[in-house]
């Protein structure tokens, strides 16, 4: 009996160590759990920032491109309007031309007939002299 006892002595403080074994494991794997718990919630809200960060990018993105386009429409106008008063100076510097051109005629007209005036005017002179004087004879 007595060997019965010793090895169930035996068996027990093998048993205590086991479950003092076991509970030191539990302990450790609840532990090592917490720490991957802890480190999937760091990378859970590091996640979060990140998400948060890209949707605030694509937001500033979307702002980008609608300033764009309202640049380039508003360059749009104000090309169509410096379009407009080009063409506005462009016609009126063909009436100036126009009208530059209508008085240098005139004025080569006007030099024309004086000079041509002034080449007749002894002949008139002269045609008439000789009417009066004819006329003045006939009377």
């Amino acid at each position: 009996m007595f060997w019965a006892s010793s090895k169930l002595d035996v068996l027990e403080s093998k048993l205590n160590i086991y479950e003092e074994l076991s509970r030191e494991m539990l302990a450790k794997l609840e532990a090592a759990v917490d720490k991957i718990s802890e480190g999937n919630n760091r990378i859970a809200q590091i996640l979060t920032k990140h998400e948060e960060r890209i949707d605030q990018s694509s937001r500033n993105d979307e702002l980008i491109l609608k300033m764009f386009d309202d640049i380039k429409d508003e360059m749009s106008e104000l090309e169509e309007r410096l379009d407009k008063r080009v063409s506005s100076i462009e016609a009126k510097t063909e009436d100036a031309s126009k009208t530059k051109w209508i008085m240098v005629g005139m004025a080569t007209l006007l030099t024309f007939t004086v000079g041509l005036f002034g080449i007749l005017q002894p002949w008139i002179n002269n045609n008439t002299n000789k009417f009066n004087t004819e006329v003045s004879k006939n009377k």
